[in-house]
């Protein structure tokens, strides 16, 4: 694995700092990597995310993965004080930077610096398949809601239609790095996401892992196709 901060990419057993210095590396045009990547979709699966979380004015709600804030800025135009935490301090700073009015701090999802029962909501996107345990990410998720309260993850998943599957996956493992290297600083970074999402449970199997770490009255619902899925639960 090269070590130079332009060739930075973490391996599939996602050290918590081969993590955070990857995405260091690719900070300054994540946002618009991203966009380009997702041909604009980040942008509906933003929106989707905050409306299934059913956020109120005067509620928490915790953003976890948040990167330079930009879900979290999304998050707080339901009226909820919305708080974003991320392991990677390139991100953080660049967020702070871009968007001073959006609350973030550093912390690990699977130790949050948070209190029991802090939050009305809890939500994690594109960042539950690069925590090194994911049913120690739930369960901690679970620790700083408070009863009652909710989860979505919004997370890139298993197309249902198969010639579409087909199709994505070729792009994933062909394309997308091709097309990171024309806009991301570090597209080294973007084989290993693609990996990632390749590697990733499908939506069912998911669902059982979030059942079975403190949620209850799971579902999920396909966006594109089964591109991207969102899974709720309701802290027990």
């Amino acid at each position: 694995m090269s070590r130079d901060p332009q060739g930075q990419r973490a391996s599939l057993d996602k050290q918590p700092h081969e993590v955070a210095a990857m995405f260091d590396g690719v900070a300054e045009r994540y946002d618009l990597t991203n966009t380009v990547l997702a041909f604009g979709q980040d942008r509906s699966w933003r929106r989707a995310t905050r409306a299934a979380l059913g956020l109120r004015p005067g509620e928490r709600v915790l953003d976890v993965g948040a990167g330079t804030g930009v879900s979290t800025r999304e998050l707080a135009q339901s009226g909820a004080y919305a708080v974003g935490v991320d392991l990677s301090l390139g991100m953080l700073h660049t967020g702070k930077r871009t968007r001073p009015e959006v609350p973030l701090l550093a912390g690990d999802a699977l130790r949050l610096p948070f209190a029991d029962a802090s939050f009305d909501a809890v939500t994690i996107s594109f960042a539950l398949r690069n925590v090194q345990d994911t049913d120690g990410a739930l369960r901690e998720l679970a620790r700083v809601t408070r009863p009652g309260g909710r989860l979505v993850v919004c997370e890139f998943s298993t197309p249902v239609n198969p010639i579409f599957r087909t199709v994505y996956l070729s792009y994933l493992m062909r394309s997308l790095p091709v097309v990171a290297r024309s806009v991301s600083s570090n597209p080294d970074a973007y084989v290993y996401l693609a990996e990632s999402i390749r590697a990733w449970p499908a939506q069912a199997a998911l669902a059982g892992r979030v059942a079975a770490t403190g949620w209850g009255r799971v579902a999920w619902r396909d966006l594109t196709g089964g591109v991207v899925a969102l899974h709720r639960g309701i802290r027990e």
